[in-house]
């Protein structure tokens, strides 16, 4: 016959077990800045029904949109206190955490997606991604996010059409970078703010990829589009590491390969509407202009260097050559 003492006793060891173990199931929050109607919003859910299915339904969150939960920096916060779980988040954003994370973000060091993938499965990917974990963040997969364009109400046949440009930019230190180097005047203005500052000019000119352009419809309110082909776009695919540190093998396992499995729908179908955009935008009555390139990467070489007097003489050329 079993004793009040005893099932107390039973009580008290099997709630030792339950606090020691990580929880089986729990319901985790994905923040993005990015609205529903956009390709990485698609890719999200994707990797959501994945992750449901590998995990068994241990593992599953809610999708938090269009900086529902705050901005770049109030989310990464929160990520890193284990508040928010997962985000996604342009790889080199967090330099104004991981300050050598601006060599890869500096305009032109990047030519494509495959660049940027050899680049971060080398030596400066490993070193960034212990940073990152420093900074209470796991990084699990990058996806391509586009590749960053320049729209305007005047044409930009040639880098001299940029000076005196307002330019919007996120408040972000290589974007700003490339604003100054090519003669416009950089207007941090918050994402979700952009269309209006655009249709009420206290900006004449934004550059995003274009599928962005496409999503917010700055279309609506830009009649040019220039390929400066400034920025190739990722998206950094990360997890609290408070939070990772509270799952365990299974889920961890079904996370990363979730991910992995998203990254395929959500290239895929970024690379397909770059390809398509571009037509799609002249039919709207938008002018697209493919200026010569040189000029702006010539224009960046006094960045570079500040940053090599920063980071070590050569290292932005190590990685152009990656």
């Amino acid at each position: 016959m079993t004793t009040a003492k005893g099932f107390v006793a039973g009580l008290i060891g099997l709630a030792a077990i339950l606090t020691a173990a990580p929880s089986m199931a729990k319901d985790y929050k994905f923040a993005i800045q990015d609205s529903p109607t956009s390709i990485i919003y698609k890719g999200v859910e994707a990797m959501k029904a994945e992750v449901q299915k590998i995990s068994g339904g241990e593992v599953t969150y809610a999708i938090f949109p269009s900086e529902q939960l705050g901005g770049l920096q109030a989310i990464i916060d929160q990520v890193r206190e284990g508040e928010i779980d997962f985000t996604a988040v342009g790889y080199p954003d967090m330099s104004y955490l991981i300050p050598e994370l601006k060599l890869i973000g500096e305009p032109y060091v990047v030519k494509d997606y495959d660049h940027l993938l050899r680049i971060i499965k080398g030596p400066y990917g490993q070193k960034m991604n212990t940073e990152f974990n420093k900074k209470g963040v796991r990084v699990l997969d990058i996806w391509y996010g586009g590749t960053r364009q320049t729209s305007s109400n005047k044409p930009i046949k040639a880098i001299a059409d940029m000076k005196g440009l307002k330019l919007r930019t996120p408040n972000v230190d290589f974007l700003i970078d490339f604003a100054t180097a090519a003669g416009a005047k950089a207007v941090p203005v918050a994402f979700q703010e952009v269309y209006l500052a655009l249709k009420t000019n206290q900006v004449d000119a934004e550059e995003n990829p274009l599928p962005t352009i496409d999503t917010m419809k700055f279309y609506e309110v830009q009649s040019h589009i220039a390929l400066t082909n400034h920025f190739v776009a990722s998206k950094a695919i990360v997890v609290s590491e408070k939070s990772w540190l509270g799952m365990n093998d299974k889920q961890r396992t079904a996370i990363v390969q979730a991910a992995a499995s998203a990254r395929k729908v959500n290239n895929d179908m970024m690379f397909k509407q770059e390809a398509e955009l571009l037509d799609s935008f002249q039919k709207r009555g938008i002018t697209v202009t493919k200026p010569d390139t040189a000029p702006f990467r010539d224009a960046m070489r006094p960045f570079y260097q500040k940053l090599e007097d920063k980071f070590g003489a050569g290292t932005i050329d190590a990685l152009i050559k990656q």
